[in-house]
């Protein structure tokens, strides 16, 4: 969309051109704009389409917008002239003299549509982004595709229907309407345009529907195909058709399947997916399998598809193979629900379903709208709610970082000095500013400009010590109580501290330098990861402290320990090349023309700092050592999954990786001298007592079953009738389940037909 031109149309950003066109990938599953539910019932809603557009930022306005688009659709598209009917916003008669007296277009298919949503500027033909910001009236293009399909024209009564068809708005950006809702003229007038390529691909193609057109069919074959389904109309199948694209493109760009922001987009549509396959009659994985017939249709238009082909189907199949599992039970309980439900859901069992077996509440929905029952989502945003809270009182906050502040912003130097000269801006005591800091007291001291690093970026906060004539506070830690104002925490160790005090800052050195250099490390063994894994590699969190860095990253599977060497290997070497460490700050454009790699969906000031360290190049505010050498040595402790398709590394340097690999060598002169067997032969040496402990396991197993054989003849003596039955109940000490099966087995080919009961008393 035009999001990322905002600014530009605000006249905020000057870019080096003044006009664009782009094609783009887009995603419609949550918020504002959300087509989830509708996707396989209607002819034209998507989870992912593709929107092709043109923009020009104070170039070309209203009737240059106005004649490119009829040319594209005539001229070149040779799109029937008497088939295009337009909309425009009932006040601009500027557009419509265009349409009429230049383009001629006849009046009675110039449509005027006013504002028809309740309220001023709410209308069809009035674009606004927001409540605020850039806004303006827009011109829709409309296709006919005939009397033979139910619909009437754009603002009549029957507009919602399949005849007339919108294939281009053209929106021109004249206003900027701010809280009061005021517009103000732009200095630059602007032009906004979006054409899904779907719909116009339908029309291109002389189909009604953007599911008729050929790549979807072949996507529709391809779910046939892996569901077994006869019926190539069935709903079902294009939700699969659309989902795997949705999916699959969401995957490629980064997305990890989870329970939160755009890994949850990707469950819901995963999950509804399989629901779908479900129906349909299928148990098992299968929507992976469509994949490879996606890639076959645009894997040459988005090489990511084919460069990530292996790793969607991973993922999608795992998520597949997770679901599956629940789905049954939840369908149960779903399909028991509804058979005693007339019209409304109950919501505490759709969070039950939610909660316990996985079903995202639009699932939910989507099953029960085909019954005509609708969801009480109140109660169910309730029962979600008192989760939270709950989930809330049993967590523990770190610090408060929402104190009132309306003092200087805090000045960072801890680039390049751990000591600087201060003034004390504010106190805070309890969390309420105070003047004055006692000995003893708790609190947090804001400063004017500072060595300290506020915790940011996964890196904790440094900690040291303020000093002032009167008083020495003891900073345990820096976080950032605003954007751009640091806050020192500790406790006041003597004296006192008031605001408006001279101290001097001093960063803990040692605890700074273990910082930077596992930090450093950090950035080397994402570039590792990289090359050793797969560019598929995504930083999906980190925590740096002095004792280690803890690394979450994008992979579905275990890493080998061959892999895990590798990436030592690697790191260790850039240590070993001591290479000077640069950093440079640039704006956001220059940078990624550097190639720095930039975290999936963070967001990015208009200046950001580019570190290079050893061969790698990342966008980082964190401290870091001056060269490579000074990180020392890099050792991996440990490799885990966090999270479905989430892997976590932790990792020591320095000292730490030192002290690591001493104790582990402690260990083994421990073993070595224990077993009285050379280092070099220990593995050999811990292999035979192996051997030997499971040759004494089998024969002691022998031992017993013997002894068991032994005692069942004389068991078979101790049975008793009762009432016509024989009866037999004993104790055998020490025996394990093979001895016992092995006693019964005996007993009863002995006694024939008798009951029999038989216990051993284990280690007490």
């Amino acid at each position: 969309g035009m999001n990322q031109f905002k600014d530009v149309f605000l006249g905020f950003d000057k870019r080096p051109y003044t006009r664009a066109t782009s094609s783009q990938k887009c995603v419609r599953a949550g918020g504002k704009h959300n087509d989830l539910e509708n996707v396989g019932y209607t002819a034209r809603h998507h989870t992912f389409f593709e929107m092709l557009g043109n923009f020009s930022f104070g170039d070309y306005f209203k009737e240059d917008a106005i004649k490119y688009a009829w040319e594209l659709l005539t001229d070149v598209f040779k799109l029937p002239k008497d088939k295009l009917t337009v909309t425009v916003y009932a006040e601009d008669d500027e557009a419509y003299a265009i349409w009429n007296n230049i383009i001629g277009v006849p009046a009675e298919r110039i449509i005027r549509i006013g504002d028809n949503k309740g309220a001023r500027y709410a209308s069809d033909n009035f674009w606004m982004m927001g409540d605020t910001g850039p806004c303006g009236p827009c011109t829709e293009i409309f296709y006919d595709h005939g009397a033979h399909h139910f619909g009437g024209p754009p603002g009549s009564p029957d507009e919602d229907g399949d005849r007339y068809i919108e294939i281009w708005n053209n929106v021109f950006m004249q206003f900027n309407r701010d809280e009061a809702g005021v517009m103000h003229p732009l200095p630059k007038p602007s032009v906004d345009t979006g054409m899904g390529l779907e719909r116009i691909s339908a029309v291109l193609q002389h189909v009604h529907a953007n599911y008729e057109i050929d790549l979807f069919q072949t996507l529709i074959a391809a779910a046939a195909r892996e569901t077994k389904t006869a019926d190539l109309s069935s709903p079902s199948l294009k939700v699969l058709a659309d989902h795997i694209r949705a999916c699959s493109f969401l995957i490629a760009d980064g997305v990890i399947a989870g329970n939160e922001g755009r890994g949850y987009v990707l469950r819901r549509i995963i999950r509804r997916a399989i629901r779908h396959g479900y129906k349909l009659g299928v148990r098992s994985a299968f929507f992976h399998k469509i994949v490879p017939d996606l890639v076959d249709e645009m894997g040459s238009a988005y090489p990511e598809l084919t460069s990530n082909q292996e790793r969607i189907t991973e993922i999608l199949k795992q998520e597949e193979d997770r679901f599956f599992e629940t789905i049954e039970n939840g369908m149960a309980i779903l399909e028991t629900e509804l058979a005693n439900t007339a019209a409304v859901f109950n919501g505490e069992t759709a969070f039950k379903l939610h909660d316990t077996y996985g079903f995202p509440l639009d699932l939910t929905a989507d099953i029960c709208r085909e019954r005509n029952v609708a969801v009480d989502t109140d109660a169910f945003n309730a029962a979600m709610t008192r989760q939270k809270e709950q989930a809330r009182a049993a967590g523990k906050f770190k610090m408060a970082t929402n104190l009132e502040y309306d003092g200087v912003a805090t000045s960072f130097h801890g680039y390049d000095k751990l000591e600087a000269n201060a003034n004390i801006t504010a106190l805070y005591k309890d969390g309420v500013a105070v003047s004055t800091l006692k000995e003893g007291e708790t609190g947090i001291v804001v400063l004017d400009n500072t060595p300290f690093y506020a915790e940011s970026g996964g890196q904790i906060g440094d900690c040291g010590e303020l000093r002032g004539a009167n008083g020495i506070f003891e900073a345990e830690d820096t976080q950032k109580i605003q954007a751009a104002v640091f806050g020192h925490h500790g406790v006041l160790k003597t004296g006192s501290l008031n605001v408006g005090d001279q101290v001097t800052a001093r960063v803990n050195t040692q605890a700074r330098t273990s910082t930077m250099r596992n930090h450093s490390a950090t950035h080397l063994m994402h570039k590792a990861l990289r090359e050793v894994l797969g560019e598929h590699v995504q930083q999906k969190g980190s925590l740096v402290d002095t004792g280690k860095t803890r690394f979450d990253f994008v992979h579905t599977a275990p890493m080998t320990d061959d892999e895990i060497a590798k990436v030592e290997q690697i790191v260790n070497a850039e240590i070993l090349a001591n290479a000077a460490c640069q950093a440079r700050v640039m704006d956001i454009e220059s940078a990624q023309k550097t190639g720095a790699m930039m975290l999936f969906g963070e967001k990015y000031g208009d200046e950001v700092r580019v570190l290079d360290i050893g061969s790698s190049r990342e966008l980082c505010g964190g401290t870091h050592v001056s060269r490579t050498g000074d990180i020392g040595l890099f050792k991996i402790t440990s490799e885990g999954g966090v999270a479905a398709g989430v892997r976590r590394i932790e990792a020591t340097t320095g000292e730490g990786a030192l002290n690591l690999i001493n104790t582990q060598q402690s260990l083994i002169s421990s073993l070595a001298n224990d077993l009285k067997a050379p280092v070099s032969e220990l593995a050999a040496k811990v292999a035979q007592l192996s051997d030997h402990a499971k040759s004494l396991e089998k024969e002691l197993a022998r031992l017993k079953s013997k002894l068991a054989s032994s005692q069942g003849d004389d068991l078979a003596t101790q049975a008793i009738e009762v009432a016509g039955f024989k009866v037999l109940s004993a104790t055998l000490d020490g025996a394990d389940a093979n001895a016992l099966r092995e006693t019964m087995d005996k007993l009863k080919d002995k006694l024939k037909s008798a009951a029999i009961v038989l216990a051993s008393v284990s280690d007490g």
